[in-house]
């Protein structure tokens, strides 16, 4: 059943995150919804526009009301991911999005209220859920590249200010996190003192965190035994997530580390299964392998567990 991130928060905000993952083909459509209700959780399924690129949107559409038919008891949102403008209204037109991302946040301050706000104003007549960015998050994911240089932590008296102004109902904030594989360089973490400063100016106000792959250093090190070249890549402390949920963070986007996953279990099989020509082999086993991946980020989030809870609370 589709949601919206609107309703999801209403019954997380405080006490789970809800895990936001992103898809790109069949295996992890799969995986996505097996681990989800594997581990009973609520989630979001993020398009990219790179995904609606690679896949085409309307066969990310056909395999996601396909897998919300073949797994009835699920309850997500669709949620578009680092949405231009263009691409945002593309998709409150469509009708199928139950959720919209803008990302105007390269932009000075009153030039992303704006835009937001535009956006604002298209999806609350259809009664979409939208998600602002403030603050910039480095690295590299898809078509997000950001300097570290021109990375900053966001302002918690421009946050106030940001979503009074635009109409928003959730706000990413970049708070240490970055996009890709290479987030950390040493042994710092996140800056949950920034989120607890936003959380007072904005009680009640769901918080997101993007780039919280933890880049598990087994996953690297098993890629790399299997012919990758991976180095020094270095992602969030999971027991971070934790620490997080009290303080307003309600959304958790998770892409890197299930393209990991991916990696692994096809270098692996290639590797150890040289005369394997069929496709669907190596399909097989990333779609277990993701959903286990899937419930233990949930275990990590607290949604795990939540699902009848959510059920109860949206659908009565």
């Amino acid at each position: 059943m589709i949601v919206t991130t609107k309703e999801l928060f209403s019954v997380a905000y405080g006490k789970f995150a809800v895990g936001a993952y992103n898809i790109n083909n069949m295996e992890q459509t799969l995986g996505l919804f097996r681990g989800n209700l594997e581990s009973q959780a609520p989630f979001i399924i993020q398009i990219s526009r790179g995904a609606r690129s690679y896949a085409d949107k309307r066969m990310l559409e056909a395999m996601i009301k396909a897998a919300d038919e073949i797994f009835p008891e699920a309850i997500f949102a669709v949620h578009l991911d680092h949405g231009d403008l263009a691409t945002a209204l593309d998709c409150i037109e469509s009708g199928f999005y139950s959720s919209v991302m803008i990302d105007a946040s390269h932009e000075p301050l009153e030039e992303n209220i704006r835009i937001t706000r535009q956006v604002v104003q298209a999806a609350h007549t259809k009664g979409i859920s939208v998600e602002a960015e403030l603050g910039q998050l480095g690295g590299v994911e898809e078509h997000v590249q950001v300097d570290e240089k021109n990375a900053h932590l966001t302002d918690p008296a421009e946050a106030e200010v940001f979503v009074k102004e635009s109409g928003c109902d959730s706000l990413a904030v970049a708070i240490g996190t970055s996009h890709g594989a290479y987030k950390f360089a040493g042994d710092q973490g996140l800056h949950l003192d920034v989120a607890a400063e936003i959380q007072k100016r904005l009680p009640g106000f769901p918080l997101v965190m993007h780039g919280s792959s933890s880049v598990p250093q087994e996953e690297i090190a098993r890629i790399n035994a299997a012919g990758g070249a991976i180095k020094g890549a270095k992602g969030v402390d999971e027991e971070q997530f934790v620490r997080a949920v009290p303080l307003g963070v309600t959304k958790v986007n998770i892409d890197t580390d299930g393209r990991l996953v991916w990696t692994r279990v096809h270098r692996e099989f290639l590797r150890d299964n040289p005369e394997k020509f069929d496709l669907r082999d190596p399909g097989k086993l990333y779609i277990a392998e993701y959903a286990k991946f899937i419930a233990h980020k949930n275990e990590k989030l607290k949604s795990a567990g939540t699902l009848e809870t959510v059920r109860k609370a949206i659908v009565g």
